[in-house]
């Protein structure tokens, strides 16, 4: 028998997942990831680790692939990461989000519960769902209040992470992530959006950006930092739950102000309000209190708010370097 660890990772082709997957081969696991099978999956984020993982097919709406997917690989450990995570086409597509983003997780809790109830399992819960904040700041026992059907999924996969925990004895733990960022985020990402024109701009390829409320407020973070307490959890003696996140709040309008400065310009400059870019519900004040996860895991962030910022303006513009320099040969 095999002495390594293996870990099976949902959702592994997006930004966290990448990073995860990167920090458990630093660690000495095999990682097999968890992809749906589609003519069109993208595995951009995890090409440079294509030689190190294997990719297994599965699918959070199919309760028999996660039961197939736990007895074929015999994971220590899940991370589960999959969800439908866009905030915007959760109001398009609620009844998918609440599908995947909640009952997804039931799914692989029971797989669990079936297959090997030793299994320590990870569950990405958010903090989208404090919504219309009861308390500033926020911690695990902050009263729960989504605004979005991808907020009130979340609560439900929390709850039933929880459930199962209890009823069946389970290392299931929550992470409650605030926002975390990188330059692997998705463009339809406020900071990625940012990022990504502010260096179009840059380089002289379009003059205006369109954004809706500057005067949002989050607590942002580097996605590379956040994986850690993810690992860190199911390293634990007992499992919890716990909130990951900087401590600190900036508006919008601080993103956006220190991306065009990064590049030597003012943000009033080219950025234009465009309301369509409004959320049909608003969360306020998102800004997480920590201090249980540095308390019991040892964990704190690394990464600056400026650093992430510039680290992902100086990213999306090499991108873009990259991708012109295509064009002109």
């Amino acid at each position: 028998m095999s002495t390594t660890p293996k870990a099976l990772i949902t959702g592994i082709t997006g930004q966290d997942g990448s990073y995860l997957a990167e920090l458990l081969l630093e660690k000495g696991y095999d990682v097999v990831g968890v992809a749906r099978r589609s003519s069109t999956v993208t595995f951009e984020r995890i090409a440079h680790l294509q030689e190190d993982i294997e990719i297994a097919f599965g699918d959070l709406l199919d309760q028999y692939s996660m039961i197939k997917l736990l007895e074929d690989h015999q994971p220590v450990e899940v991370y589960n990461l999959a969800a439908q995570s866009f905030v915007p086409t959760s109001f398009d597509q609620p009844v998918l989000t609440g599908e995947i983003t909640g009952l997804g997780v039931t799914r692989v809790l029971d797989a669990i519960r079936v297959v090997d109830p030793s299994i320590r399992f990870y569950q990405a819960s958010s903090s989208e769902m404090f919504g219309k904040v009861q308390e500033v700041p926020q911690t695990e026992a902050t009263p729960l209040y989504p605004r979005s059907p991808y907020g009130v999924a979340k609560v439900y996969g929390h709850w039933i992470t929880i459930n199962y925990r209890e009823s069946y004895g389970l290392h299931a733990s929550s992470g409650i992530l605030f926002n975390h960022e990188s330059p692997r985020r998705g463009h339809e990402f406020l900071p990625r959006k940012v990022s990504y024109n502010v260096a179009k701009i840059a380089l002289g390829l379009q003059d205006e950006l369109r954004l809706g409320n500057l005067d949002a407020r989050r607590d942002w973070g580097f996605a590379g930092d956040y994986v850690e307490a993810m690992w860190l959890m199911l390293q634990q003696d007992e499992p919890d739950d716990y909130v990951v996140s900087t401590g600190e709040t900036h508006e919008v309008r601080e993103l956006v102000q220190l991306a065009f400065e990064h590049v030597g310009k003012n943000y009033e400059d080219h950025v234009v309000i465009d309301e369509k870019f409004y959320r049909p519900a608003e969360v306020d004040l998102l800004i997480g209190d920590a201090t249980k996860a540095e308390k019991q895991l040892g964990w704190k962030p690394k990464t600056s708010f400026p650093e992430l910022v510039a680290m992902m303006v100086d990213a999306d513009i090499a991108l873009l370097k990259g991708d012109l320099k295509g064009i002109s040969h």
